[in-house]
């Protein structure tokens, strides 16, 4: 919490302009995860997911039933 003295000495409004800072790391991650979610998911990945696909519509228990 800051208080009179605090608020006279210029503590605390650091906080304020460091919100420039966070908009631009926030931007950022905004491009690498839309730029992460446009990539294709990797051909290995998609064969393990028909895989459990099959196994699911064959009857195949996994021990959680």
């Amino acid at each position: 919490m800051i208080d009179r003295e605090d608020k006279a000495a210029g503590i605390g409004r650091g906080r304020r302009a460091g919100l420039g800072t966070n908009d631009a790391i926030a931007s950022q991650l905004k491009q690498y995860y839309t730029s992460v979610e446009e990539e294709p998911i990797p051909d290995n990945l998609l064969s393990l997911l028909e895989k459990l696909d099959e196994a699911e519509r064959s009857g195949g228990s996994n021990g959680s039933n």
